[in-house]
């Protein structure tokens, strides 16, 4: 039995990553789960997050979506200015050191976007699943030919056994509709997302990889700036993902 319904489709996602002051993350995650999820969901939001960082005991990471980028602006305007952000800002301010790194994203093409299903039961969590979020960094706009060869190419081999696709996005171009939050501009990335059963699971589809991955990835190297990987653990209130079922 699961705890809420499916979540909407959502055109445009914020990876939201946040500094926190040392020793701080457990205490904003009791509060944002307490406080955040509902309260922005009510509005039309899609919190698929949150996240522990597994590599930076200080970072607090959540991806929250929403239909178009006008929807955005409604949605943000009544929980910013709304009653719940107002009484517990300033508890949730006092956890971070800097909260404006974020992406907005949009789904690379139809149909690559996140299916986001209802929030696991705490049964299910016992053992909590990983998600990978691969960012690739590129120096000019991501056009569908690239898209679409990451998507046949690359993609395939971030998955298999061991790994579960999630959605593939790429930087929204669009202005900022909610100036009062910013957001990291004149960037080019492209965001795989995948799930694993366990931390041993990943590390052996990293190995597996080898070299042949590499060399794929070689084939555009010229327009990848960076790459950056980020291993997520979702805490009890998060919609990505659920459980491997059997």
């Amino acid at each position: 039995m699961t705890q809420a319904t499916d979540a909407p489709a959502c055109n445009v996602v914020e990876l939201r990553q946040y500094t926190l002051r040392p020793g701080q993350r457990d205490v904003l995650v009791d509060l944002f789960e307490r406080e955040f999820v509902e309260s922005q969901e009510v509005l039309g939001m899609t919190l698929f997050g949150p996240f522990r960082d597994l590599d930076n005991a200080d970072r607090f990471v959540w991806l929250r979506g929403f239909a178009d980028m006008p929807a955005r602006a409604t949605a943000l305007a009544a929980f910013y200015d709304g009653p719940v952000w107002q009484a517990h800002r300033n508890a949730a301010n006092a956890t971070m050191l800097d909260s404006d790194d974020v992406l907005l994203l949009q789904p690379a093409r139809t149909g690559c976007g996140f299916r986001a299903g209802a929030r696991a039961t705490p049964t299910q969590l016992r053992q909590p699943p990983l998600v990978i979020a691969t960012l690739w960094y590129f120096n000019v706009p991501i056009d569908e030919d690239t898209a679409a060869f990451f998507d046949q190419a690359l993609i395939p081999r971030l998955t298999g056994a061991d790994a579960r696709w999630l959605a593939t996005l790429v930087t929204e171009p669009a202005a900022n509709t909610f100036p009062r939050l910013p957001v990291r501009e004149g960037e080019h990335v492209l965001a795989c997302f995948t799930a694993f059963d366990s931390l041993d699971a990943y590390l052996r589809h990293v190995e597996a990889l080898g070299a042949p991955w590499q060399a794929a990835v070689g084939e555009r190297r010229h327009r990848i700036i960076r790459s950056e990987t980020l291993r997520l653990a979702p805490t009890a209130r998060s919609r990505l993902p659920l459980p491997r079922q059997g």
